[in-house]
């Protein structure tokens, strides 16, 4: 008998999951916003449920399926701001002391402001990177740069630019 070699395709249809992921970052987003610029109460655990289930798990889920789409930018894009809002719930909770007071007490905003700017260079060149989709994603990235060039110069400058309710705006 012959060993025979066989080459096996495989393939999965998988539905665009770019609105997923869109409608994680738009929603929670928008939730944030209200109370940074004052519709709602402040930044609480009502919030916290928000960015880990739209903001970061819709997200996750758009990068998977945009991994199997293989659509390099969507992938990125979206995995990278659905772990962005993973850690914010839980920069909120240590502000909120769910880890006790060492750690609330240990909270330095400079290093936020920080996280802010590494993600504000990932924006550019993933608005850089967004010229090859379309206008829309491209005006959608433009405008997160301008989100977090806002929220790092506010951290840096404690808060005192209202440029943090600005950029939430956007």
């Amino acid at each position: 008998m012959e060993n025979e070699v066989r080459k096996v395709e495989m393939s999965e249809n998988v539905a665009d999951p770019t609105g997923l992921g869109l409608l994680g970052l738009a929603v929670v987003c928008f939730v944030v916003s209200t109370s940074r610029v004052g519709w709602s109460g402040p930044t609480t655990s009502v919030i916290i449920p928000w960015a880990v289930l739209l903001g970061s798990i819709a997200q996750l889920m758009a990068s998977y399926f945009d991994f199997k789409k293989n659509n390099p930018f969507g992938s990125v894009v979206f995995g990278a701001y659905g772990l962005f809002w993973s850690a914010m719930a839980g920069v909120w909770l240590i502000q909120m002391g769910s880890f006790g007071p060492e750690i609330q007490k240990g909270f330095d905003v400079t290093q936020l402001a920080f996280a802010f700017v590494g993600f504000l260079i990932f924006s550019i060149f993933g608005t850089i990177a967004s010229l090859k989709t379309n206008k829309v994603v491209f005006a959608i990235m433009f405008l997160i740069c301008f989100l977090f060039l806002g929220l790092a110069t506010d951290l840096f400058l404690g808060g005192k630019t209202g440029f943090f309710a600005l950029a939430d705006m956007v």
